[in-house]
């Protein structure tokens, strides 16, 4: 009884719940560095950690050879003319900060983190990395062999396959988001290729900053001092990448790749969509949750939970700067890899035929905005937010429509959503794994531009 009567006081004690109408972005207050670089600020002067996040418009959209993007931001942090990887690594540890260099196709983002009191001391070393890398020849000998390893590592695994089939399908094999590197690409590279890359792309007037935490005047100081009065902009005039478009022409619907020796197959289903500039994109983000974007999920209900084919399946759209592509994507034993693509196309045409019902677009409605919420908690995850819209030219205000039409959105809208994208005659279908009979057959179609 007494443990009832604690936990009877505890509800009449919980906060109202209401339901979420609106969210803002916060605004970070926009600076200009002495060379013109821009510097977005989100001050939280509570906080004790200091993010630093530099962002160069050099992804793979500005390559002229293959992997340069992804292999020049990498060698950033093995060596300038004063320090040798080791010692970078040592000066980071010392301070307990740390430099990371995530994978993008359309930037190249340099990361600090550090504890703001010591922003004055780590902030310089932090800005030779960017303004003073050599590229040392024993470095990008170590990661090309640990490229090509990595890579016949990945080339074992038939989702890593089906994934680069899939995205070669939708954009072209030689478009910037479709090629796949393959280990001539890691043996071609020299240094000279990344000094070229480098003097083209990691220049001031090609980059931003967005600093979040503690942001005092002592670290404005600084990346002023390192990164804006002794950052010079190069006289000669910079390249403009070209806005990269998804080659044309006859490409298979569906498509089996044998990997003998798999334990499963792996099934994606995917076709061409677009950037977050597009009218479309908010309700498609809305419709993607429904179908598999979420644990919740149709995909998830019939395929893992009542048919027991696999573990996880998920859909996702993926964003780019000048493009993008939705796709479907598990793995399932191989016997039931065709009933598995059959109960996909099942669940796309249930959304083109009826209407989703009140109960479920609601459920969708309360995790969406849970997880915009989330974003909003606390200066790093803001950072993340606003770097994305900054990188991809967009108005902050794209955070607040998105919420807004995930609060609109109706079931009519969501079904009109779903002819429109979920036609399985715009679809790629890829299946790698053991070979099966009756193997999938491959037609062919001319795809449906956007």
């Amino acid at each position: 009884m007494a443990n009832t009567s604690v936990l009877t006081a505890i509800n009449r004690n919980a906060p109202p719940v209401h339901p979420v109408t609106s969210l803002d972005l916060p605004e970070p207050v926009m600076y200009k560095l002495d060379n013109g670089v821009l510097l977005y600020v989100l001050d939280f002067p509570g906080q004790e950690i200091l993010k630093i996040e530099v962002v160069f418009r050099a992804g793979r959209s500005c390559e002229e050879k293959r992997l340069t993007s992804r292999t020049t931001a990498r060698l950033l942090r093995e060596g300038t003319s004063l320090k040798k990887s080791a010692e970078i690594a040592e000066f980071f540890d010392f301070y307990g900060a740390s430099v990371s260099i995530p994978s993008n196709l359309d930037t190249a983002n340099i990361v600090l983190y550090t504890l703001s009191r010591y922003a004055p001391d780590v902030i310089p070393a932090f800005a030779e990395l960017i303004t003073d890398p050599v590229f040392p020849d024993e470095e990008l000998a170590t990661y090309q062999r640990t490229g090509i390893q990595e890579l016949s590592v990945e080339l074992e695994k038939v989702e890593t396959v089906a994934y680069r089939k899939v995205t070669e399908l939708i954009f072209g094999e030689n478009h910037p988001y479709g090629y796949n590197s393959v280990e001539a690409d890691y043996i071609s590279l020299q240094r000279t290729d990344l000094e070229h890359f480098y003097q083209n792309w990691y220049r001031p007037d090609n980059c931003f900053i967005v600093a979040s935490g503690c942001v005092d005047e002592k670290a404005k100081a600084a990346l002023n001092r390192h990164l804006g009065t002794g950052w010079k902009v190069p006289a000669t005039n910079k390249n403009i990448p070209l806005a990269s478009h998804a080659e044309r022409g006859e490409k298979p619907s569906r498509i089996h790749i044998s990997h003998p020796g798999s334990l499963q197959t792996a099934i994606k289903v995917g076709r061409r969509a677009f950037g977050r500039n597009h009218p479309d994109y908010d309700g498609l983000y809305v419709l993607n949750t429904v179908l598999g974007g979420y644990f919740g999920s149709r995909l998830m209900t019939s395929i893992r939970e009542k048919k027991g084919f696999t573990y996880n399946i998920y859909s996702t759209l993926d964003a780019y700067v000048n493009d993008g592509c939705f796709y479907i994507a598990t793995e399932v034993n191989a016997e039931n890899t065709a009933s598995a693509v059959r109960a996909i196309l099942s669940e796309m045409k249930k959304l083109r035929e009826r209407p989703v019902g009140d109960e479920e677009l609601g459920m969708v409605r309360n995790y969406l905005l849970g997880m915009l919420l989330n974003g909003l908690d606390g200066p790093l995850n803001v950072s993340d937010i606003i770097r994305g819209l900054l990188a991809e030219e967009l108005h902050l205000g794209v955070f607040s429509r998105l919420a807004n039409k995930i609060n609109s959105i109706t079931p009519e809208e969501l079904q009109q959503l779903a002819c429109r994208y979920l036609n399985p005659d715009d679809f790629w279908i890829v299946t790698v794994g053991p070979d099966t009979k009756p193997s999938v057959k491959i037609q062919r179609k001319k795809p449906q531009t956007v």
